[in-house]
């Protein structure tokens, strides 16, 4: 094994236990700020001593050991007489922490709400609604700050500031980490929900890098709807929300063909599809409309539900999908939405219905950068039989494409009406 590939998995076991450890570290201390230093102290130790020794038997609980010793350490040398009543107590909270195997058990067994409550506390009111959605993003889901950054389509230096401002407020005001009481969960709950809905949009569709889907991510997002979904029972968007994740994810193994090339919704092989996953997620959405208060997420699920179910593109009712997203506008009107639902008008009334459909955005500065608003008008322009329309759309959709798997897919697209594909990825 070459010290690139250990490397790359001892990245990758880090990165699936980051969240999971910070919480815990983050119910130690009470200062995420403190933990997620420690954590990253730990994540180097990682790199050190697993390249030499082996990676342990557990490694979640070596990361929680050697993290809770190093936030020792820092309390000890950085504490001062001004401050050393709180900081002496989280260093007794730490020094009273059982020893080794206990703490394996700890993070094995990890109470449930750990994650929750981080979750919580980084939705706090007090911060920004960007702040909250991009701090948890990186605490819970362990996700880049330029990873992060590409998501708000924002610079990297503009939300390493925006992540230290949300972590220095949530200190100085003393936002306490807990799950709030029933009388606040309302207001917390959207901010909660999109902060879960980012993290599954990063891993099922990766903005940069060679792969395709991140499954962690979506994995962890998942987990963590399950969670809110026994917390908050009587809240539908909660399931909605949840019923769209687990209907979107069984579709992964048919997202790539053999070979790992990308393979598009319309022509995926439909046995690769989770049966028992897309009849989950069914179930639990019926569960959520059955309330009869819709929201955003139901009717996005609901859309999922349509093709999951389908048991083919012929048979897929996409006049009813384009109706639903007509619905979805009600409740956020985005251009993102239209230009969904002009690609449902496409395959529901042909693609010139889709080009008319999608003649309404083109002045839309919101799109202008958008990479997949020139993929859908590619794709829509290819099947109408307009070949320059599309080589044109497929070149600014490649332009502007940071994920390996979709640019190979696109080349392959453009390739086939034609043009000098070299050309293109020369300029």
């Amino acid at each position: 094994m070459t010290e690139d590939s250990t490397t790359e998995i001892i990245e990758n076991i880090v990165r699936g236990e980051w969240g999971r450890v910070l919480s815990i570290l983050a119910s130690y201390t009470g200062d995420i700020g403190l933990s997620e230093d420690v954590m990253q102290d730990a994540f180097i130790a990682a790199l050190t001593h697993w390249r030499t020794r082996g990676i342990p038997t557990s490694p979640r609980a070596w990361l929680l050991q050697t993290a809770r010793r190093k936030a020792i350490d820092r309390l000890r040398r950085d504490t001062n007489f001004e401050r050393k009543r709180s900081e002496y107590e989280i260093l007794l909270s730490l020094e009273q922490q059982a020893g080794m195997e206990d703490m394996a058990d700890d993070a094995d067994l990890a109470i449930p709400d750990e994650r929750l409550r981080l979750v919580f506390t980084c939705c706090h009111p007090a911060l920004s609604e960007s702040a909250r959605i991009a701090l948890t993003l990186r605490t819970l889901g362990g996700l880049t700050t330029p990873e992060i950054a590409r998501a708000f389509l924002v610079t990297e230096e503009t939300m390493a500031q925006r992540l230290v401002r949300a972590k220095k407020k949530i200190r100085a005001t003393k936002i306490p980490y807990e799950v709030p009481g029933p009388e606040l969960l309302p207001n917390r709950l959207q901010s909660v929900l999109s902060v879960l809905y980012l993290i599954f949009n990063e891993g099922y569709a990766v903005t940069s890098g060679s792969a395709l889907t991140r499954t962690d991510l979506c994995d962890e997002a998942i987990r963590l709807g399950h969670m809110l979904t026994e917390l908050m029972p009587d809240t539908s968007e909660t399931r909605g929300l949840l019923a769209l994740m687990l209907l979107h994810d069984a579709r992964k193994e048919g997202r790539t063909d053999i070979s790992g090339a990308m393979v598009p919704l319309i022509e995926q092989n439909r046995a690769l599809w989770d049966k028992a996953q897309i009849d989950e997620g069914v179930r639990i959405l019926k569960s959520a409309l059955a309330t009869g208060n819709p929201g955003p997420y139901q009717i996005q699920a609901a859309i999922s539900a349509i093709h999951a179910e389908a048991k083919g593109p012929e048979e897929t009712d996409w006049q009813e999908i384009a109706l639903l997203y007509g619905k979805l506008y009600e409740f956020q009107p985005s251009p993102i939405v239209e230009l969904n639902a002009a690609v449902a008008w496409s395959y529901a009334d042909g693609p010139e219905a889709g080009l008319r459909a999608l003649s309404t955005l083109e002045e839309n500065k919101a799109l202008q950068q958008y990479q997949p608003f020139y993929a859908a008008k590619a794709d829509i322009y290819r099947r109408a039989g307009q070949q320059e329309n599309a080589k044109n759309a497929y070149k600014t959709a490649i332009s502007l494409t940071t994920n390996a798997t979709e640019k190979d897919f696109l080349i392959k697209r453009l390739t086939e009406t034609g043009l000098d594909v070299q050309s293109v990825i020369d300029t």
